[in-house]
């Protein structure tokens, strides 16, 4: 026979199980994936849609993260400093292009992205000048 400790166990359980199930999402449980990788996801997205409060807040996120993948930090900091950039904050874009550069020296922008009338001459002199 089940004890009363082991069923109300279980019901606990189940019901902490179904919690993404209620809410109809999984970004609003506490145990859901938050790793650096899901904070750049959910960081690029943001800036793709445009909502770029969001996407800082969760790129600076990824950047707080200590465990986070270099990798990961360095897409931050590109992302960071396209929203600069756009945004008409020169010197803050370029300040985030040199320290993903800081990270990876051998980062670069894709064809795209390298060809892009605002960011593309940012980073090409910030490129520039983490070399020296």
């Amino acid at each position: 026979m089940l004890g009363r400790r082991t069923v109300l166990l279980g019901v606990l359980f189940a019901w902490l199980l179904s919690g993404c199930h209620a809410l109809n999402t999984c970004d609003e449980c506490w145990w859901y994936n938050r790793t650096s990788a899901h904070r750049l996801n959910k960081g690029v997205e943001s800036y793709e849609e445009g909502n770029y409060i969001a996407s800082m807040e969760a790129l600076n996120n990824v950047l707080q993260t200590k465990l986070a993948e270099r990798d990961d930090k360095v897409s931050a900091y590109k992302y960071l400093a396209f929203i600069h950039c756009v945004s008409g904050r020169e010197k803050m874009c370029f300040d985030a292009f040199r320290k993903a550069l800081a990270i990876n020296p051998n980062f670069e922008l894709t064809h795209a992205e390298a060809g892009h009338p605002i960011w593309g001459p940012v980073f090409r002199s910030a490129k520039v000048k983490s070399t020296k």
